[in-house]
């Protein structure tokens, strides 16, 4: 049976719609997880309207909801220290009742870093300090004491209490595309890695999974512990059979799981006709 996961990007959108779409897929059990986006501008349509924090929605959704595992996909590295995610992972874990998702990416959107003077910085510092910093946020979720020395972070006998609920740390979701530092790091740290659309990028999306397995191999990691995870665009209006015929397809591609999501404003009730006609086919 195929996993399914709903997300609301916190863009062009209302705290009102995106509390009924969590509240819907909490109740339906065929939705594993729920997540927002971690972004200060609207990444699609009009920059300069509206877009939620992505913490404190999620902080908030997390309460409203009972059974579904809740993440940001994903955190940008560049945007908090790793210690400061790794405090509010902790914290955000345990308020959950162990149900996060901790997702980490390296960042990208140039909009939102110029206009607030944040340092986004080259592809080769974008890396490192994504590196870096998925090292210390593993570090501070598993450890009693830290030390760190890089060219971004550095932690002398750090600590991180109290520690998350789910043990040894909750599972890191790690998406991107990079073939030589992206998919390395998800095969040392990762749980979950998601190569964002690649429902017409079936061929390129199965070359990268080579990829990813080969840096298991390296580093000794089994990849059969690595879920894939890819995103299915939900426009406006959605054809309910139409989108359990794709999520097939990507089924049959070798994605396991499916991340329903949507590019505007939707309610319970897309999420409840997309649930009913998800289930028929699975």
């Amino acid at each position: 049976m195929g996993r399914f996961a709903v997300k609301t990007p916190t863009h062009h959108t209302t705290w009102d719609q995106m509390l009924g779409v969590w509240r819907a897929a909490d109740e339906i059990d065929l939705f594993e997880s729920a997540w927002n986006f971690d972004h200060f501008y609207p990444i699609r349509g009009d920059t300069e309207g509206p877009c939620l924090e992505a913490w404190v929605t999620l902080s908030a959704l997390a309460q409203a909801t009972k059974r579904i595992r809740v993440g940001t996909m994903v955190n940008g590295m560049h945007f908090r220290h790793p210690a400061v995610t790794a405090a509010m992972a902790s914290s955000l874990d345990i308020v959950s009742g162990g149900r996060l998702e901790l997702g980490l990416g390296a960042g990208w959107y140039e909009l939102e870093t110029d206009a607030y003077g944040m340092d986004l910085g080259t592809i080769d510092e974008r890396m490192t300090r994504f590196e870096e910093g998925t090292e210390v946020i593993h570090d501070l979720l598993t450890k009693d004491h830290v030390d760190f020395e890089g060219k971004f972070f550095r932690l002398e006998n750090a600590r991180n209490e109290p520690k998350p609920q789910q043990v040894p740390r909750p599972p890191i979701v790690i998406g991107g595309r990079g073939e030589k530092r992206t998919l390395r790091l998800v095969a040392r740290f990762a749980s979950m890695w998601d190569a964002l659309f690649v429902e017409e990028e079936r061929d390129e999306w199965l070359r990268l999974r080579e990829i990813l397995w080969a840096h298991c191999e390296d580093v000794g990691r089994d990849p059969a512990e690595i879920s894939c995870s890819s995103h299915l665009s939900i426009k406006p209006d959605p054809d309910p059979a139409e989108v359990a015929s794709r999520a097939d397809a990507m089924f049959a591609a070798g994605i396991d799981v499916v991340i329903l999501a949507f590019n505007a404003a939707h309610d319970g009730g897309t999420v409840e006709a997309l649930g009913a006609a998800l289930a028929d086919t699975n």
